[in-house]
Formats: C-alpha cells, structure tokens, sequence
C-alpha cells in the first residue's frame, strides 16, 4: 500500500465525517463573504446564475471557480477563507451554478456554463490579462475538462480533490462495493443497487446497507468481508481524529474504514447515484462479467483483505467466486456513452494543470489520480501535467495556505514556461509556510492504481 515518504504533520486533521463531508462539498463561499470586492451577477441563457467579485486592487488575474456536487448554486471560491485570501491577494473570481433545471450532477452544462460565465465577465466587469481555472471535488472534473479544451480561454488549472476518474468509473467501483457489502449482509437490496427511482429511495438503500454493515462490524467474519469491499471501493483507511494505521496494522485500517462508513459515506454515494442516473438518462454501471479475483489482485488493500480473512477463518477464493458467479447487472449502454461523453476527462490538456489531492479521501480516493495521470500520458500530454498532495484525511480537506500555495506554483508555470521544483511537496510546503496562514502538510506520495476501471 502507498504511504507518504514525509511524515504528515497530524497536528491539522479534519472534523467528523459528515460535517467534513458537507462542508467540504456544499460550502462554497458566497459573496457577501468578501467585503473588500465589487460584486457581479447575472444569468445565462440556460438560466444558469454566474457571480463575480473583483477587488478594488486587481492585478488581472481572473480565477474561473467550478463547483461541487451539490446544490446548483453559483460560487466563485471553494470556502469563504480561501475566497477572501485571494481577493485580499488581488485576484477576481467569477463561476457559475450549472443549469439549475437538470441534475446535481450537472455534468450536461457545466463547462458550457463556466465558459459563457467567462464570457460574461469579460463583457461586464473586464478584460482578463490572465485566467486561471480552479475546481473542486466534481468540479475538479470540471476544471479537467476546461483545461482540455481551453485554448484560447484559459491559462492554466488548478484541480482540487477533483473526480477527475470520471463519472463511469466512479460508478462501477462504488457498484462493486455496494453489490459486496450486499451480497454478504443484505442480499435483499442486491437486486436494487441501481435503476434508482429516487434520491429518497437511495438514501432508503444506503440506511439499509449502513444498518447492515454496523452489524457485521460485531465478529471476525464480517470485518474481513467489509475490508473487501473497502477494497473494491478504493477506501482510505484513515478517518478523521485518528492517526493513520501503520503498514501492517491490517485490523487497524478496517477498523478506521469502517469509521468512514459507519459515519454517512454510504449515505452520500449511494443517493447521488440517482443524480448520475438522472443526468445520464439511465444506469450506467455494470458487473456482469467482472472477476472480482482479478480486481481484488490490483487493490492496494489486498494483504489486508487476504490477512483478515485468514484471522476469521474464511475462505477468501470462495467469497470472490460467489460474487464473480452472481455479477449480473448490466448497464444502459446509451446512458453509459452519454456519461462517457460528458463526464470524462484525460484524453489531453491544452493547458498547464496542478492537481492537488488528499492522502486519505474517502468519497474521491487519491487513486482517481493515477487513473487520470495514465490518460493524460496516453495523450501525451504529461509535461503539462503535475499532482501534489496534502497528508490529511477527508474529502477536499485542505487549508488555505495550501490552496494558494499550489496557485502560485501554476502562476511559476505561467510566467516561465516550466514547472521546475514548483510542484515538489518541499517547494510547495515551503511556499504555504511563507504565506503565515493556516498551514501545510503536504507530502510525497505515489497514488496506486484505481480499482474498479472496466
């Protein structure tokens, strides 16, 4: 299993699961937060809202902010504190909600819309001399895909525990893992993992497996088969409050996945899953024909599944048999194409891109980065391409030191044409230290491979 090289700084660790979930996706700074700025709205044609602040001091830089999951309500920063430090720094934000018509996973407008927000500013607040897009969690999917086809408009990017696996994966890893913890301790709901009628029947679901998955936390048996499917699922192994479990300490990191279940992860995946079906027209995961051996070989908690299952005296080729042998969900194929079509990112960049990643995210794992990396190479763009990451755990934890520290290293970028040690953690460590903000922890750190990818 991967581990940071440096040791992290604990001394900065989130709060409780949910809370960090909901703020970290649901908490972007509004407006009325800065109270140094002129502020902008309007609307586009889709009837998307755009917002922007430009402080009285500009110094031309424009950062185009992209949004997460959630409600479809214009930002322009990803929290308060980070939006004030940039404005205090000089730079004009501006970002729109996505169409408010459509799903929260607003995929289908999203681009469309931060460009035209774009447009919109140039046209009522000012020329840009620079522009820089940043994006957050699915927004950082977002910013990918900006960055991909951005010549002309943007800059540079900035990504931000961005999704940028993509919408396909992200639902067959999480279906691979739901059909597990169902399979084991809840079959009734393995027949109804997907095909969703509503967000209130998803979090009908998720209740059910929670409930479940609590239970078999109680014996040997049942945490070797939920350290399976925290496998499947790419989970972390460090919860918030805890320090992180050593290399070997196999009981230790199911026990802190479970803490991630136990506190609202599944209640957050498994309900979204509608949007995305909402989004797509249809499901768009499959199983049928997976070998859940094969994908359990390529998982970076392979020893510990295999571990825990010699300690509870299972039989781990019998368990990966039966869910290999019962795979049978199929997906809508002209939903799996549309989703393909809009909500995947890698195939190039057309502009220099930073992303910044958690260690231990438990809703967008670190792993989502190596898959993304691979498909930039592919397009042979990997020059442009450069990944940090931040020894926490939790989804978008990030301070804001750390925010504007990997933003100055996209301006070196931008103003030498080179990333040099800009992007190495000792540089940026360095740089958000300068800041005498909130501190850094970032690290060096090599992602695995994402399991689950078909």
């Amino acid at each position: 299993m991967s581990r940071p090289l440096l040791r992290p700084r604990l001394s900065i660790l989130a709060a409780a699961c949910a809370t960090a979930l909901a703020a970290a996706l649901l908490g972007p700074a509004t407006a009325a937060q800065a109270t140094t700025a002129e502020h902008f709205t309007g609307t586009l044609s889709d009837g998307a809202t755009w917002i922007a602040d430009k402080p009285a001091q500009w110094n031309g830089t424009l950062l185009l902010f992209s949004h997460g999951f959630g409600p479809t309500t214009a930002a322009d920063a990803p929290s308060a504190a980070v939006q004030q430090a940039l404005l205090d720094g000089g730079y004009a934000l501006a970002g729109s909600s996505y169409d408010p018509n459509g799903s929260m996973w607003a995929l289908d407008s999203a681009e469309r819309d931060q460009f035209a927000a774009l447009e919109a500013f140039r046209r009522q607040v000012g020329t840009p001399s620079r522009v820089i897009s940043v994006g957050q969690s699915m927004g950082g999917l977002v910013n990918a895909r900006l960055a991909r086809d951005g010549a002309g408009r943007i800059d540079g990017a900035l990504g931000l525990c961005g999704l940028v696996a993509g919408g396909v994966d992200l639902d067959n890893y999480q279906l691979d893992a739901e059909y597990a913890l169902a399979t084991f301790f809840d079959p009734a709901d393995a027949d109804r993992l997907v095909n969703l009628d509503s967000q209130a029947d998803g979090a009908a679901l998720a209740a059910r497996l929670t409930q479940a998955v609590t239970a078999a936390q109680q014996t040997t048996a049942g945490r070797a088969r939920i350290a399976l499917a925290a496998a499947f699922l790419n989970l972390a192994d460090w919860a918030p409050g805890q320090l992180p479990p050593t290399r070997e300490d196999f009981a230790g990191q199911e026990q802190q996945q479970y803490a991630w279940l136990a506190q609202g992860l599944l209640g957050f995946i498994v309900p979204a899953r509608w949007s995305v079906e909402q989004s797509a027209g249809g499901n768009t995961s499959w199983n049928k024909g997976v070998d859940y051996a094969g994908l359990l070989r390529g998982s970076a908690h392979a020893k510990q599944v295999e571990a825990l299952y010699r300690d509870a005296g299972l039989d781990l080729r019998s368990d990966l048999n039966h869910l290999t042998h019962g795979a049978d969900i199929t997906a809508d194929p002209a939903a799996v194409a549309h989703l393909k079509q809009t909500s995947t990112a890698g195939q190039g960049l057309a502009v220099p891109l930073l992303d910044i990643h958690n260690t231990a995210d438990q809703l967008v794992p670190v792993e989502q980065e190596s898959a993304f990396a691979g498909r930039v190479h592919r397009a042979g763009d990997s020059a442009l391409l450069r990944q940090a990451y931040v020894a926490r755990p939790s989804h978008c934890n990030f301070t804001t030191a750390e925010v504007v520290a990997g933003l100055h290293a996209v301006e070196h970028r931008l103003n030498t044409g080179h990333w040099g040690d800009s992007t190495t953690a000792a540089e940026l460590q360095r740089s958000a230290d300068e800041l005498g903000l909130d501190g850094a922890a970032f690290t060096d750190y090599r992602p695995s491979q994402l399991t689950g990818t078909r």
